[in-house]
């Protein structure tokens, strides 16, 4: 009878036939012990029933269990043959090898419904030989956990089904924002809508819904991150967003967050989410699932986004001008207007890298220091008596050689509590300048921008000096070891890790006179190029969450292939 049907009409119509027949049966059993309806008739119609109800109990916890899972593998089969979608086809994996367990499906379910009427009509017609365990109750509890296991199969297929039309969608959604961003625009507004999809509302800095229209035909930041981009990143990009009217700029950011939406829920995200909102003072999206997944897809695959926040540059015809204009905006500022990759390139072969690159905006003595003359050094660590034995010393020589100099310690990138407590003791003993958190962040962040857009652009140590010296720097934080660097306005400039830089000055006598015959700073670099370390070179940390480490680094002391190690770093250091 069922043979012409298909096979999720064939499990549904021998469902619906077992319901008709066993129905009554079915309601009466289960509501006699507590319907007084029912239990009347079941005294007219199923006497025995009525009074072997709690004998037969385990029967009918069988029986329940089982329908209930043929029910559900009922379900499964009919959603799976009727699955249709441009996205999936029935030849091909995972539809063709979900349709294959069908015909074992509905085997068992068939056979489980004879079963199930077996039990019923045996039930009907009860003598004495249904106890509370036969044979009879157990095959219906084997049937049944047999038909939950395909239930279970069945149920991962599926899941494997839509997972493939998801993402077929998905690629599709991408590949559609890839030729639209690719493809010239007369303005931005088409970009901007297919970023933001069925959201066409944006919260303005005073956190009243806008159009995102509003936005046409003007130069657009894109600032993407996750909920962990820190506040220094925040206060420094504001002073930079802040400085543009003065400067006579026209350009608005549009804070893009990355979340993980199976997380959101939890309470925490959200109330991150609102608290990041409340201090910037730039645009951002209305909601956190505001970005549609495909440009979330882009802007980790084409963008190269992973966790260090990156600022997408659109200029208004909704050209991108530079994946990622952070590093020029923390190195110049709105003097890179309109931020793009051109513009860096420019400033980069144009300027010569100086010491000012990276303080000119951190300390607003250094005009005063340099016109005066005197001889500036930036230094760190974290330990205290390197500290005390290396200022002292150091002031020492500048009184010996009868210069004038001024010492700012800068500190380590990742030791914020440390940072207080030893600005606190150089304060206390007046040891020398100090510089805040802020600061100290910017700093460090400035050398790894540089050093990342160096990487970015093929600059190894051998043919390019910047990079060396930057690298150097970075290592000297890395080491732990304290570090220092002298500076005049002359742009001399030399630069040792603690252990050779404070020894060198313990050692002052001996190179005193040549000191006195060409100067400081050429008598300490020469100096310090006899001085052999004791131990390995330098080390490098950098952040592995930019996704721009590169493959290969060389030794910036001594130009050796440095060995690639791994250190996990708690957060919240």
């Amino acid at each position: 009878m069922l043979s012409s049907y298909s096979w999720g009409a064939k499990v549904v119509l021998t469902l619906a036939a077992f319901a008709v027949n066993f129905g009554e049966f079915w309601l009466i059993a289960q509501l006699c012990t507590s319907n007084p309806l029912a239990k009347s008739v079941a005294l007219l119609k199923q006497p025995d029933i009525s009074e072997h109800s709690q004998t037969l109990k385990s029967h009918f916890d069988a029986l329940s269990k089982l329908i209930n899972a043929m029910f559900d593998v009922t379900k499964s089969i009919v959603e799976l043959t009727g699955i249709h979608s441009k996205y999936i086809s029935i030849g091909e994996p995972p539809l063709s090898t979900a349709m294959t367990h069908i015909h074992t499906a509905t085997y068992w379910i068939i056979a489980s419904v004879v079963a199930c009427t077996r039990q019923i009509t045996g039930l009907i017609g009860m003598g004495n030989g249904f106890g509370p365990d036969t044979p009879e109750a157990r095959e219906l509890s084997s049937l049944a956990r047999k038909v939950s296991s395909i239930h279970e199969h069945l149920q991962s297929r599926l899941r494997l089904c839509y997972e493939h039309i998801d993402e077929k969608k998905l690629m599709e959604a991408f590949e559609h924002f890839k030729r639209t961003i690719e493809t010239p625009q007369v303005d931005n507004l088409k970009i901007l809508q297919n970023i933001f999809g069925k959201e066409k509302v944006l919260l303005n800095p005073d956190r009243a819904e806008v159009y995102i229209n509003l936005l046409r035909k003007q130069h657009v930041l894109l600032l993407i991150s996750d909920l962990d981009i820190s506040q220094e990143e925040i206060r420094f990009l504001e002073a930079v967003y802040k400085e543009r009217v003065s400067s006579g700029l026209n350009y608005e950011i549009i804070w893009l967050p990355i979340v993980d939406r199976t997380t959101w829920n939890d309470g925490y995200y959200q109330k991150k989410f609102s608290n990041l909102q409340s201090i910037m003072s730039w645009y951002t999206v209305s909601h956190h699932v505001a970005i549609e997944p495909a440009v979330i897809k882009y802007i980790r695959e084409e963008w190269g986004f992973v966790k260090k926040p990156i600022a997408v540059t659109l200029n208004p015809q909704g050209k991108v001008l530079c994946p990622n204009a952070l590093n020029m905006m923390w190195i110049w500022g709105n003097s890179a207007f309109p931020f793009s990759s051109e513009k860096e390139e420019s400033f980069w072969k144009a300027k010569p890298w100086t010491l000012d690159h990276l303080v000119g905006r951190l300390e607003p003595n250094l005009p005063t220091w340099v016109s005066q003359q005197k001889v500036v050094c930036f230094y760190g660590s974290e330990e205290t008596e390197w500290i005390e034995s290396f200022t002292t010393a150091t002031k020492g020589v500048a009184k010996a050689l009868d210069i004038g100099i001024e010492m700012v310690y800068v500190g380590q990138k990742n030791a914020k509590e440390e940072h207080k407590k030893i600005t606190g003791l150089i304060k206390e003993k007046e040891l020398s300048h100090t510089w805040e958190d802020d600061k100290v962040w910017f700093f460090w962040n400035q050398l790894e921008s540089m050093l990342y857009w160096k990487t970015q652009h093929g600059k190894t140590i051998e043919n390019d000096v910047i990079k060396q010296e930057v690298m150097k720097m970075l290592g000297y934080d890395s080491s732990k070891n304290g570090w220092a660097v002298f500076y005049t306005g002359s742009g001399e400039l030399v630069k040792a890790n603690g252990e050779k830089v404070l020894s060198t000055m313990h050692s002052f006598e001996e190179w005193e006179k040549l000191a006195n015959q060409i100067g400081f700073i050429p008598a300490l670099r020469e100096k310090l190029e006899r001085v052999i370390p004791h131990h390995y070179c330098a080390r490098l940390i950098l952040p592995g969450n930019g996704g721009r480490i590169p493959e290969r680094v060389q030794c910036a002391e001594c130009g050796r292939p440095m060995e690639l190690n791994f250190l996990y770093r708690c957060g919240a250091e």
